[in-house]
């Protein structure tokens, strides 16, 4: 069981103490320096290199119909100000940025739409990345914690102008993010239910407390997963049923269809919840019927045995014969020896035959060859 105890990092859901002014910013020590990613285009033109400026941003926006900043890294409040400043975000929004772990949400302020979500990262160890989002007019601004890849595609799909983003439309841009940051559930989702398919396997064969831990953990794992895919419903719903002027309608339908993907990672995991449920559900009933033949064959096997007992132990009590006759008259018995393993023989003959007479005999040998069968 030892083998299966993992350290783990002590999380701080809020980084401000308490009774701190709203908007007050607070980042991790432990997070990476930002590092400015500029993607801008248009009809025919590109733009797509690292920034080590945040100043060089206002002349981006100004350049080119569609601009995507992204910042990797939370670890400089001073450039976290810049940006902030440079996109005149609401020192509300820009705490939230920087204090992770907020759920799904949408916030309109006045020149730009806020977007938070929880991103899933795949590895050893589920864990979860918050993408904090702006769209403006002609600008979509994120946030990670750290570089990854769960982004890759999006920056692939600018890079080779591939389907409605070679048009300048920045709306769809953060549709293409978003949709891309849902998307990432289902192969993860569909490897939960592959580790699922084995750990049931495990559990016919034979179920052993290593298998108890890992379905404590994919179980764990599901509830996290449902805790950052619930709110992001709402969030979606939000975007294409309330009007907004920085979405427009050729895009709401998209979000429509993101919607929809995010209906169906909810049904995964409370399918895959409900099945986890049902295979410890077995594996209690496994371990409980495996008990239970153990102490069948036990009780079974003091049953026949008690009786030859009960007669050993009186003739092994050894009165000898001469001051009275009631005193283990059998010691002068010629025969004495053979008479009482006859005896015992006898008793445990009839013993098995009033088991068998009864029928609990063979529902036990029936039991452990079934048992055996199944690997119980």
């Amino acid at each position: 069981m030892s083998a299966h105890k993992h350290k783990r990092k002590k999380t701080r859901l809020y980084r401000n103490p308490p009774g701190s002014a709203p908007g007050t910013l607070s980042v991790d020590p432990d997070s990476p320096a930002p590092k400015i990613h500029a993607f801008a285009f248009g009809q025919d033109e590109l733009f797509d290199q690292e920034i080590d400026n945040a100043d060089a941003i206002r002349e981006i926006l100004a350049k080119y119909p569609v601009c995507w900043i992204n910042v990797d890294g939370l670890g400089d409040l001073k450039t976290l100000a810049k940006i902030g400043e440079i996109f005149s975000i609401h020192q509300l929004a820009l705490e939230d940025v920087v204090n992770v772990h907020q759920r799904a949400k949408v916030d309109q302020y006045g020149k730009h739409l806020f977007i938070c979500a929880q991103m899933v990262i795949p590895g050893e160890r589920l864990s979860f990345e918050q993408i904090s989002m702006f769209l403006g007019a002609n600008y979509v601004l994120t946030f990670q914690q750290e570089k990854t890849d769960a982004l890759e595609p999006v920056r692939h799909r600018i890079r080779n102008q591939v389907e409605h983003l070679s048009h300048p439309k920045a709306d769809f841009l953060a549709y293409t993010i978003l949709d891309t940051i849902v998307d990432n559930y289902f192969p993860v989702l569909e490897d939960y239910g592959e580790r699922l398919d084995v750990l049931e396997d495990e559990i016919i064969e034979k179920a052993d407390r290593v298998t108890l831990t890992k379905m404590h953990e994919v179980k764990r794992d599901l509830l996290n997963m449902r805790r950052s895919i619930w709110p992001m419903r709402e969030a979606v719903t939000e975007l294409f049923r309330d009007p907004t002027p920085f979405i427009s309608t050729d895009t709401n339908l998209y979000m429509r269809d993101c919607y929809d993907h995010v209906v169906r990672i909810m049904d995964l995991v409370a399918t895959y919840r409900e099945l986890c449920s049902d295979l410890m559900d077995v594996y209690i009933s496994s371990v409980s019927n495996r008990l239970n033949e153990v102490m069948k064959v036990l009780t079974i096997i003091s049953t026949i045995f008690i009786p030859p007992t009960f007669i050993a132990g009186i003739y092994g009590m050894n009165f000898f014969s001469t001051p009275s006759p009631y005193n283990m008259p059998e010691l002068k018995c010629y025969y004495g020896y053979p008479i009482c393993l006859a005896a015992m023989a006898l008793l445990t003959i009839s013993m098995l035959a009033f088991l068998r007479y009864k029928g609990w005999l063979g529902t036990m040998v029936e039991s452990s060859v079934q048992a055996k069968g199944e690997g119980i």
